[in-house]
């Protein structure tokens, strides 16, 4: 590393780890913001960022419907459009008389950053935007457009994020070339790991009914459980697909059993089972729930009880193949970090799945991903400096040789 890139890593460093704590102070838990976002736009602004607000839900409801904060910012007007996604709303604390630091008051102790959202992903948000800071004053004249996407409806349902922003883009045909979604990906050290692509995640709600009755005289009642059970047992052992290069096998997994009244010697009348299914590309939502409803009418054909499902589909499972993107970010990564990364598909779902179906490369790059949800959440100080600098490098590749 060149003296001049050790003091670019150092300015960049004192930038984002400054930002992160700035933001992080904000107890946003979701799906408020705080004013996260206007911390943004007032940095932004100066630059030539046009800014928007964008608000999705009910002002006067709370929970599930309650209004979304979300921001659109965008600097120039051309193609390819390179933009940056992420979220200022947290997951909950939890009881904050277990945290080692307050959640909400950002410390630097021990080598690392204290507080939530320290991984996920006020820092991710703060590093891409230090990156986009320093890239447009070196080069102000850049090709193409360089946006940020911001949500504060992540952690929560994410039916008033960025699914609504993507759909408002879409409908005045505003399109994104490349998304890199600052989700923490890194499993050991920073840049080993960029997700490529996720799993489809389709979840039910399966209700049982059969007919409430006292545990003696069974045969004056329907048990849902007993008529649930060699159904669950099929679910267990069931082939969904075999996966291919890129992702492993279609899953099922039941989080959830609900039934009974308390008492020991009464036979319920319904029984809930909250299930969950994460597929891949060699099956569709459709086939699942046929071969589900399949597995089902076999079982209940010689029972009274009868079912109903509620489904629910959170994403369909997308693959960005390698190609410019991906490519920007090996080249970044090995640059910054001189490690080759490696290309996964493993974890949980993100908002990369609403943005890939308009035709853009979607990736997710950012710090390690250890702590995320967790009492204690933390990164490491030394890859503030790093993942900005990855940022900035991957901006560079994308829009200097357009």
């Amino acid at each position: 590393m060149s003296s001049n890139d050790t003091i670019g890593q150092s300015n960049h460093q004192q930038q984002t780890l400054e930002l992160s704590i700035e933001l992080m102070r904000r107890d946003s838990v979701t799906p408020d913001d705080k004013g996260a976002q206007d911390v943004l736009v007032e940095r932004l602004s100066p630059l030539g960022f046009d800014s928007e607000f964008m608000y999705f839900g009910d002002k006067q409801a709370t929970g599930l419907h309650a209004e979304v904060k979300n921001l659109w910012l965008r600097r120039g007007n051309s193609d390819p459009v390179i933009c940056f996604a992420g979220h200022t709303d947290v997951v909950p604390t939890g009881n904050p008389d277990n945290w080692k630091i307050p959640p909400f008051k950002p410390t630097v102790k021990d080598g690392y950053l204290w507080g939530r959202g320290a991984a996920d992903m006020k820092t991710g948000i703060a590093a891409f935007t230090v990156a986009a800071e320093s890239f447009v004053k070196k080069h102000p004249d850049h090709n193409g457009s360089i946006a940020m996407l911001i949500t504060s409806d992540e952690e929560g349902p994410s039916i008033n994020g960025t699914v609504k922003v993507v759909e408002a883009l879409e409908a005045r045909n505003e399109k994104i070339t490349y998304c890199l979604v600052g989700e923490p990906s890194s499993t050991d050290t920073l840049g080993d790991i960029i997700k490529n692509g996720r799993r489809g995640s389709l979840g039910g709600i399966l209700t049982v009914t059969g007919k409430q009755g006292h545990v003696a005289y069974p045969h004056l009642a329907v048990n849902p459980i007993h008529a649930l059970l060699p159904a669950l047992t099929e679910f267990e052992s069931a082939v969904w697909d075999e996966g291919n290069d890129h992702f492993p096998a279609t899953t099922m997994q039941i989080s959830n059993i609900n039934g009974g009244t308390g008492a020991n010697n009464v036979i319920p009348e319904t029984v809930e089972v909250v299930f969950n299914f994460r597929f891949s590309t060699e099956t569709t939502e459709e086939e699942l729930r046929a071969k589900t409803h399949e597995i089902l009418d076999r079982h209940f054909t010689d029972t009274e009880a009868t079912y109903d499902i509620d489904w629910k589909l959170s994403g369909h499972p997308f693959l960005t193949a390698e190609g410019k993107l991906v490519d920007a970010c090996k080249v970044a990564i090995k640059e910054v970090t001189g490690i080759d990364t490696q290309l996964s598909t493993s974890g949980g779902t993100s908002d990369g799945r609403f943005i890939a179906p308009t035709g853009a490369q979607v990736v997710e790059l950012g710090v390690r991903n250890a702590t995320i949800h967790q009492v204690d959440e933390k990164v490491e100080v030394d890859d503030l400096g790093k993942l900005a600098q990855i940022y900035e490098k991957m901006l560079e590749e994308l829009l200097l040789d357009s």
